[in-house]
């Protein structure tokens, strides 16, 4: 799957066009992590729990969006938008959305 965040290849031709794919992904964070992590923001550290967290969000939404632009009969996607958020009481849950037009395109 060519992923992209571009509206086109370069080099490549888009042949068709299948429509708008999604992938989401919303992960609760871990009241140890949290009382660690607001420790490491305080002395001006990174909070690698955060971080841990965060990159597998992305890669749950971009594994949903993948499969479901390969549902579609797409071999790609163009046009991607990742947007963070956290919701729940408190921000304590994380939310990842990954946003693209699943295309097929002519290698």
């Amino acid at each position: 799957m060519y992923l992209t965040t571009t509206p086109s290849f370069d080099g490549f031709t888009i042949t068709d066009y299948h429509g708008i794919v999604t992938g989401e992904a919303i992960l609760g964070a871990n009241i140890f992590k949290d009382i660690f992590a607001s420790i490491r923001d305080i002395v001006g550290g990174r909070s690698g729990a955060y971080e841990k967290e965060l990159r597998k969000a992305r890669e749950i939404a971009f594994a949903e969006l993948e499969q479901e632009a390969k549902k579609l009969g797409a071999n790609a996607i163009v046009g991607i938008d990742i947007d963070y958020e956290t919701v729940g009481s408190n921000g304590s849950m994380l939310m990842v959305t990954v946003t693209g037009t699943a295309v097929w395109v002519q290698v």
